[in-house]
């Protein structure tokens, strides 16, 4: 049931994240750089304080709307320490809407309890899970920069009003590569250690969940090969990039939110 498994502490901190989140997204004309930053910062500490909540109180709840939500936290985290290191990186009002939606998503949607029959290996292998799509996501923010820069330089507009292209490509497929091999750690996990992870009868088996997660590896593996080996760039590499988050997405938040949304029983 929605919000059936909020308290009312999560649920309080939730909507102090989404209201700090949403307001430097409608202020971002109005608001100094430094403003701005200070805002996302507090929405995303009180992000991690409603995740945290959540998590830690039984009857442990996930789901595709909890997924969502992390990642957008981790993007988020990421992107607070890069824009210490690149100041001209400017996703502030993408960041703070995407993660607006991502934790009013994840309260009205929480998601159904973890099996009893898991260990407290499958933290493991959900975190890992996570960290692979919130590093995706990166990589598709700073994808979509690339094409950004890519129209400025086109136009001859000012090519110092963003970071620099080359350097934008470079931390794109880092963040791919980091990716990858997270998503090649849960994926082990998950075949390797299936009954260990979830409890026993529930080992590996090619579900939606599945297939979609191996394709989407495979097609990033293919990423990562075409860029060392042939030295693909530019939309060619992107527009890969891009089939390969789809197909993550459907994975795990496509299958989940048929199971709960569509078809109202647990995964």
């Amino acid at each position: 049931m929605i919000l059936a498994s909020a308290s009312p502490t999560s649920l309080a901190l939730s909507v102090l994240a989404a209201c700090s989140y949403a307001w430097p997204a409608l202020r971002a004309a109005h608001q100094s750089p430094a403003t701005a930053r200070a805002w996302v910062a507090l929405a995303w500490f009180l992000h991690g304080a409603a995740l945290a909540w959540g998590l830690l109180l039984p009857p442990t709840h996930f789901g595709f709307a909890p997924a969502l939500s992390m990642t957008a936290w981790v993007v988020a985290a990421v992107y607070a320490i890069e824009s210490q290191i690149y100041p001209q990186l400017q996703t502030r009002w993408a960041l703070s809407s995407v993660g607006t939606v991502a934790v009013l998503l994840a309260c009205l949607f929480p998601g159904t309890p973890l099996p009893s029959s898991a260990t407290l290996w499958l933290p493991t292998h959900l975190a890992f899970g996570v960290a692979s799509y919130g590093l995706f996501g990166t990589a598709v923010v700073h994808a979509w920069l690339m094409g950004r820069a890519e129209a400025r330089i086109r136009q001859a507009a000012d090519p110092h009003s963003g970071l620099p292209l080359l350097t934008l490509e470079r931390l794109t497929y880092r963040f791919v590569a980091a990716g990858f091999a997270l998503l090649t750690a849960t994926l082990g996990m998950g075949y390797l250690f299936g009954d260990v992870v979830y409890g026993k009868g529930h080992a590996w088996h090619w579900d939606h969940k599945t297939v979609f997660s191996v394709l989407a590896w495979i097609t990033f593996a293919v990423l990562l090969i075409g860029r060392a080996r042939f030295g693909w760039r530019g939309k060619r590499a992107v527009a890969v990039l891009y089939t390969g988050s789809v197909l993550l997405l459907l994975g795990y938040v496509g299958s989940r939110f048929v199971m709960e949304v569509l078809l109202g029983r647990a995964a």
